[in-house]
């Protein structure tokens, strides 16, 4: 008796867990491609093949359903950021490189997220808050772990002195443009995006060529 109570215990809990991550996952979709002001919930509702009643039980509104998607996307760019620090790669051109690389897979993943992301910055207050809260409470730790590795190599003569702010704006509008304009790069240069494998391997190469040579490094 006891076992059977268990199993339907467990058996309530896995059905749970599967409900809302298709409604995230349905939600993300819908965010992504709308925007939250275009989003509906019965849309969200319909594509993860749930009723509007049991969207509302598991996610009361839209807006704390965005805000679950925002920090679930966050605390993930967050792990995947600071890893390329927390590894402690001897030298400062393979910490770049594994940010690079690990910030495009990021966005490659998540190709939609930064037009979305931009876009609530820039039409609510609120939302805005909430998504710059997310971004500075790890910034301040990349930043700091990026110049100690500038410090060293150009302490070592092996670099510039350079701004690690600046190295990762640099980075991420690098990463960032081409997810975001790839309608426009495909019309203009001829679906560069098209073969996003071949693309995402070559804006690897040419983002950590052009931080390489404004680093100087070891004349790079």
């Amino acid at each position: 008796m006891i076992n059977n109570i268990v199993m339907a215990k467990d058996d309530t809990i896995e059905t749970t867990h599967n409900t809302e991550t298709l409604i995230l996952r349905a939600a993300e979709q819908e965010f992504c491609t709308k925007g939250f002001a275009g989003a509906r919930t019965s849309a969200i509702a319909e594509a993860a093949g749930v009723t509007r009643a049991m969207f509302h039980y598991y996610f009361r509104t839209k807006e704390k359903l965005f805000e679950k998607i925002i920090n679930e996307k966050m605390e993930l760019l967050k792990e995947v950021m600071l890893r390329s620090l927390s590894e402690n790669y001897p030298t400062l051109p393979e910490t770049i490189r594994h940010i690079i690389e690990r910030h495009i897979d990021f966005i490659t993943a998540n190709p939609y997220l930064p037009r979305l992301i931009m876009n609530e910055l820039y039409s609510s207050t609120e939302r805005a808050a909430f998504i710059l809260k997310k971004i500075k409470y790890y910034a301040p730790i990349m930043i700091a772990g990026l110049q100690e590795k500038i410090d060293k190599a150009y302490s070592e003569g092996k670099c510039r002195k350079e701004d690690a702010r600046m190295i990762i704006i640099d980075i991420v509008s690098l990463n960032i443009f081409p997810y975001m304009q790839a309608p426009m790069i495909n019309t203009v240069l001829g679906d560069m995006t098209t073969d996003s494998e071949t693309f995402r391997e070559m804006r690897k190469k040419e983002v950590y060529d052009t931080i390489m040579r404004k680093l100087n490094y070891e004349n790079h």
